[in-house]
């Protein structure tokens, strides 16, 4: 059994979609919600799921132990971002090499880095009039939003859509998408 810790920050809309995805799973479970702000409505997904949590400190997370060994307790075996606004330090990335995908809500390069997640993506492909948007799933590593590629898929804009109408789109794809996503990197990973 694989056991994953979902990083997340805000409502947990993501999270949500994958915690129901892997709810009957026989080889990968959900077992841990990692937040970094109390009160985050993902806790309460999490509370209503019987899914443990852990509250990240913001000095113990990048100058401390990065709670390795709550992870190592948990035996946690990968990391999923689900809408994670801290930079993964680098203790976590090392330990989990190849084990920490991150999910972000344009196709980078493009519109990523930091200060670029959420409604601050979506108001900037608007601004630059951009023609499609999507999603874009990577692999962690020590920068913001630079890791290889796993997997992008793309959707088409009007010169109609409002940030708003563009979050929306980008939403329905990374519900779409994220699990089954995760699901093949784990699997694949269990294959080498």
């Amino acid at each position: 059994m694989k056991k994953i810790a979902i990083f997340a920050s805000g409502a947990g809309s993501n999270a949500a979609k994958i915690i129901d995805y892997f709810r009957f799973h026989t080889d990968i479970k959900i077992s841990l919600v990692v937040c970094n702000k109390p009160g985050a409505g993902v806790l309460d997904i999490a509370k209503k799921e019987d899914i443990p949590t852990l509250i990240l400190e913001k000095e113990n997370f990048f100058r401390g132990s990065a709670y390795l060994p709550d992870l190592n307790e948990k035996s946690i075996d990968f990391i999923v971002l689900a809408g994670f606004l801290w930079k993964i330090p680098v203790a976590l990335v090392k330990a989990y090499p190849g084990k920490i995908i991150n999910i972000h809500p344009a196709l980078l390069p493009k519109y990523g880095g930091k200060g670029m997640y959420g409604q601050f993506v979506h108001e900037a492909v608007v601004a630059a009039k951009e023609t499609e948007t999507g999603i874009t799933i990577h692999y962690v590593d020590e920068l913001y939003d630079h890791g290889q590629v796993i997997f992008q898929e793309r959707v088409a804009l009007t010169p109609d859509d409002t940030p708003t109408t563009v979050a929306e789109k980008v939403q329905q794809l990374e519900h779409e998408h994220f699990p089954k996503i995760i699901e093949a990197v784990i699997n694949q990973a269990g294959r080498k």
